[in-house]
């Protein structure tokens, strides 16, 4: 019988001690971004603008965290390369490219489809934060004068080649850069034979998501304005709350090509 294999330095809780740490990382980094993102983001919503959220990938996951969800803000709309399909009209063998996200000239569709206001703001989540579509969408908006807040891993930016002609990441065009600390790559646990396992972004997106969120609604209620707030549509009463709230933003609000 052969000798069994040393444990690997994995498992359920090596994975929560890598959370915890990338949670106080995150905290930390971002003591100054959080609030420069909320000002931005507080400013939108006082001026009756929409914020769209734009990811591509697994950064569709903190997307999500920003548009359409209980305790997050009304006027929100959801971004999705889905729409170039569900609204665009394109063929929906487009989406089966597994490198659409890296194909240039992408951005003037999606953002026509997002038929913004001059008052709307854009926050745009990409991890390494050079892929064409991500930076694309990031100089299309910043040119038509929109503000925009970045989430972005810097460590992951930083470490690998732009492939954007004009030789910039999504970090260097934006207005205030929240920072999800993951690494180079993502996953956190090293594989005895190479890579590794379990990604961070989410979690550490998903917080600076929130944590902005409760800065800018701080901000609107200090400066006098009311909120615009989603309850759970799972409450009695709460899904006739919001489409009430929903009602003042009629034609603004996409959620993926819904």
């Amino acid at each position: 019988m052969s000798a069994a294999l040393p444990r690997p330095d994995l498992g359920a809780a090596r994975f929560a001690d890598h959370a915890r740490d990338a949670v106080e990382r995150a905290v930390a980094a971002n003591v100054e971004a959080v609030p420069r993102a909320a000002r931005l983001l507080a400013d939108c919503v006082a001026a009756d603008g929409v914020i769209h959220a734009f990811g591509t990938g697994h950064s569709q996951a903190a997307a999500l965290e920003i548009a359409g969800r209980a305790g997050g803000l009304v006027p929100t709309s959801r971004l999705s390369l889905a729409d170039l399909v569900l609204r665009g009209g394109e063929d929906p063998a487009v989406l089966a490219d597994p490198l659409l996200e890296r194909s240039p000239g992408l951005a003037e569709r999606l953002y026509a489809l997002a038929d913004p206001r001059p008052q709307d703001l854009f926050v745009i989540i990409s991890n390494s934060g050079v892929n064409n579509a991500i930076v694309d969408l990031a100089v299309k908006v910043t040119g038509a004068g929109h503000r925009l807040v970045a989430l972005t891993s810097l460590a992951h930016t930083h470490a690998v080649p732009a492939l954007h002609a004009s030789g910039r990441r999504l970090a260097d065009l934006a207005d205030a850069v929240l920072d999800n600390c993951a690494p180079t790559g993502d996953a956190v646990l090293p594989l005895p034979g190479g890579g590794a396992l379990c990604g961070i972004s989410t979690l550490t997106s998903a917080l600076l998501v929130q944590m902005t969120v409760a800065e800018t609604v701080a901000l609107l209620l200090a400066e006098g304005h009311e909120p615009p707030v989603y309850v759970s549509a799972n409450i009695p009463g709460g899904h006739e709350r919001n489409a009430l709230l929903e009602a003042r933003y009629t034609g603004r609000l996409h959620r993926g090509g819904h």
